[in-house]
């Protein structure tokens, strides 16, 4: 048995166990993968190594991921996790909640080793082209998900008015992407600090608050009609 542990008696005992040994194994695993995924690549990474790394035999590891592509899949949307406790803003005051997501968003981009994760998948795309769709389906579009889908709310709500929601959370998204991630991939001293990436998330938030929000009066008028 792996790290020399026996369980304990009992079946309820020795089944909560292997689930607690189960999911070290797997943080173990995650952490070994993210390391040499981003030291040695994506080609250069091999099950082998990663077993070896994390210190857990490799039939434990297939037991987890049974392939390199599940283990690259759960190291991407292990990178983009965001906290349970950080639930959505209240619709309302758009203002507020589209700095809470930028900055939200703003903080996975400067996470430790997410720009260079961005720099593998892009190299490696030649090679392996479904890099590039696991980064994204896993890694970014949930978190684009929950902001267009406040968007929508704060529309129904009457704060906010536009025609295309992907588009709006593209633009602002970009914004802050195009200030605090995109120049990390050809200026490695690119280092801005904590009061300039909030200075431009405040700036991505009055941008689009000030070209799709809805004047009070209209807003009020708005849910008075929808009320009946």
């Amino acid at each position: 048995m792996e790290g020399n542990e026996s369980a304990p008696a009992g079946s309820s005992g020795a089944a909560r166990y292997h689930r607690d040994l189960a999911q070290r194994n797997r943080a173990a695993l995650l952490g070994a993968a993210r390391r040499l995924f981003l030291d040695l690549g994506y080609d250069g990474t091999s099950l082998a190594k990663v077993a070896a790394e994390a210190g857990v035999s490799r039939a434990t590891l297939f037991k987890q991921f049974p392939t390199k592509a599940e283990l690259f899949s759960a190291m991407v949307t292990t990178s983009w996790a965001t906290a349970d406790e950080q639930a959505p803003p209240v619709p309302g005051d758009p203002l507020a909640a589209l700095s809470t997501l930028g900055t939200r968003y703003a903080d996975l981009l400067t996470r430790p080793g997410m720009a260079d994760l961005f720099r593998i998948v892009i190299a490696e795309l030649p090679r392996f082209p479904e890099l590039g769709r696991t980064h994204f389906d896993l890694g970014k579009m949930p978190f684009f998900d929950s902001v267009r889908d406040h968007l929508l709310a704060e529309q129904h709500a009457g704060t906010l008015q536009f025609e295309d929601a992907d588009l709006v959370t593209t633009q602002f998204l970009g914004m802050i992407a195009n200030y605090v991630l995109w120049p990390r991939m050809l200026l490695l001293d690119w280092d801005p600090d904590a009061a300039s990436v909030a200075r431009a998330v405040d700036e991505a938030a009055l941008t689009v608050h000030a070209r799709h929000s809805v004047p009070p009066r209209r807003a009020q008028s708005g849910r008075r009609d929808g009320g009946g």
